[in-house]
């Protein structure tokens, strides 16, 4: 009989290729960001720029929530461990962002990114790398549309807000001039088109229309325009600075119209900065801004909470990026422990969301509704802060 040295060493070379193959398999299968202990979760915030007060107190609120979930065991034994990049409200900025979190850091996913420019520059390095951008921090129609297995959104669109709104305010208010000053960009484009979108369902045209670049800091010009025009209704197509800069101007003037603004506008901010002037003041929202003396036990628990580990009372943008997490726990816990984009994907298209404590509406999503709610509410500064005044209408 023939015993062959070499038998033994094929037998080896066999078993090496055979370990190899089969580390190649389970390596073509490992699902990016999701080992056997952590869940890398991206987010990309302005944490510098024009609207770094929306965006630290977003990553604070997500921190939160991830924190809590960790400190329970994480999903299905997997801890989040959560990495934030700054834009600095600036769309190349978010793509590099973006790519360092998709292509160094290897995140499974893309969460309450802030700003509608820096969502449409950063989702293409995404969806190269079947990353799902997921509850992005903008109302805006392209979170959601055109549809796209990779996209999620949570917010109703600044267009639908205004073009539900306006004509409810304006009947309850026996408005007669219905007029709008808006930013120069797709976001105050976006709340123009909705408010004349509500004023032909009334079967009626903007009496004014006045515009404003970004980064504008006088408004006497638009405001003289308006109160030319004798508009007793305003829409706010503004963000922080614009907001106040427009109410604070028309007030100094004696022009003092029903003003408007969308969700861009329903912050803390707006009163803290701009004082006794801004009551009065409507906004469409969903999420509640929490006080720390809120009535609702459930928030002011929240709020006391928030303020204990970060110093600093929580704002409606903490309660945003709180929540934002908590979807994704939802949907990462459905998808059970192999957990993969597509297992996530199939997990939240079938997922309905009751109620939170901060009063946002039910939320479901399908494959074809990527959109989670298309309602809104109005809410109204009285004596210095916002108080919900309508239900949800849609």
């Amino acid at each position: 009989m023939n015993h062959s040295p070499l038998r033994p060493r094929a037998r080896l070379a066999a078993r090496a290729a055979l370990a190899a193959l089969s580390l190649a398999a389970s390596a073509s299968f490992a699902q990016q960001g999701v080992s056997k202990s952590e869940i890398l979760v991206g987010t990309i915030q302005d944490l510098s720029g024009p609207l770094a007060g929306y965006g630290k107190q977003a990553r604070a609120g997500m921190q939160l929530r991830v924190d809590e979930i960790n400190e329970q065991g994480g999903i299905h034994g997997r801890k989040i461990v959560l990495k934030v990049e700054d834009s600095a409200y600036d769309p190349k900025k978010a793509v590099l962002a973006a790519q360092k979190l998709v292509n160094q850091d290897k995140i499974f996913i893309m969460a309450g990114h802030i700003g509608t420019a820096q969502n449409n520059a950063a989702m293409p390095v995404q969806f190269e790398k079947n990353i799902v951008n997921f509850m992005p921090l903008t109302a805006a129609r392209e979170m959601f549309e055109p549809l796209n297995r990779l996209k999620y959104a949570m917010l109703s669109t600044y267009y639908d807000q205004m073009r539900i709104a306006v004509p409810r305010l304006v009947k309850e208010k026996n408005a007669k001039k219905v007029c709008a000053i808006y930013q120069d960009d797709e976001f105050g484009l976006e709340v123009l088109r909705g408010a004349e979108a509500g004023a032909k369902s009334m079967g009626i045209e903007l009496a004014e229309k006045t515009s404003f670049k970004r980064g504008a800091t006088d408004f006497s010009s638009q405001v003289a325009r308006m109160k030319g025009a004798g508009c007793d209704f305003v829409v706010l197509g503004t963000i922080i600075r614009e907001t106040i800069g427009t109410i604070a101007e028309s007030r100094k003037t004696g022009f003092n119209p029903t003003f408007l603004g969308s969700v861009a506008a329903y912050t803390d901010l707006i009163h803290r900065l701009g004082g006794k002037a801004m009551d009065g003041m409507y906004a469409t929202m969903t999420v509640q801004n929490p006080y720390t003396d809120e009535a609702s036990q459930p928030i002011r628990f929240w709020a006391n909470k928030y303020k204990t580990k970060f110093n600093e009372d929580p704002t409606v943008f903490s309660a945003y990026g709180y929540t934002i997490i908590d979807l994704f726990i939802r949907g990462a816990q459905k998808a059970g422990p192999n957990l993969s984009t597509d297992s996530f994907i199939k997990a939240m298209d079938s997922m309905t969301v009751p109620p939170d404590i901060f009063g946002s509406p039910e939320l479901s999503f399908t494959a074809t509704k990527r959109l989670g709610n298309d309602e809104s509410r109005l809410s109204q500064l009285q004596d210095g802060r916002w108080k919900v005044v309508s239900g949800y209408f849609k």
